[in-house]
């Protein structure tokens, strides 16, 4: 992945206010020096661009053929995926996993131009316990696809990606948070 383009991200994300520091209670109840909105940066256009251009290396590297991920953090992140993969002549679709399927029309958990058979990128905003990546990893699984990869844009280091990567995932994270709570490419 172009380092620079990471940083970049990480820059954009300062700027936009995803990433603010100070004294913040997550919703498990936890308290943090930092918090993470991922939708400022991934519905930014600059954001959003950045992440496209960011991911798709990374998606060639682990040989995915779509992305997807857990409605509501995944839903830009693949989107602008997907519209990057189609400017560069490989196209990559997209999907997204409800939290539960719906309970009327096709009562699909899955939306979006998944192939069976495919093998698929399950991406995040955020990941701390890897809870809302194996929800859509076990999604992607029952369609009869292969996970191949997880992805975060930010890994908080708190036992998410160590419980996705005993599992035998593939993980890879954009930004990281260090114990001393500072946010860092890579």
């Amino acid at each position: 992945m172009p380092e620079q383009m990471v940083e970049r991200l990480l820059e954009r994300s300062l700027e936009r206010g995803a990433i603010r520091y100070g004294d913040f209670t997550l919703t498990s109840g936890r308290k943090s020096a930092y918090y993470f909105d991922g939708r400022l940066l991934s519905l930014d256009p600059e954001g959003a661009y950045l992440l496209g251009r960011t991911l798709l290396p990374i998606l060639r590297e682990y040989g995915v053929e779509a992305i997807g991920g857990p409605t509501l953090g995944a839903d830009p992140i693949v989107a602008a995926v997907a519209a990057a993969s189609w400017q560069e002549g490989t196209p990559v679709p997209a999907f997204i996993v409800r939290k539960e399927a719906k309970g009327h029309g096709m009562s699909q958990l899955i939306e979006g131009p998944l192939a069976a058979g495919s093998t698929v990128a399950i991406v995040d905003d955020t990941c701390t316990t890897g809870g809302s990546l194996l929800h859509a990893i076990a999604a992607a699984e029952d369609a009869g696809c292969t996970v191949g990869l997880a992805l975060a844009v930010l890994d908080r280091n708190e036992g998410g990606s160590a419980a996705l990567r005993e599992r035998g995932y593939p993980f890879a994270a954009l930004l990281t948070a260090g114990g001393d709570g500072v946010i860092r490419a890579g």
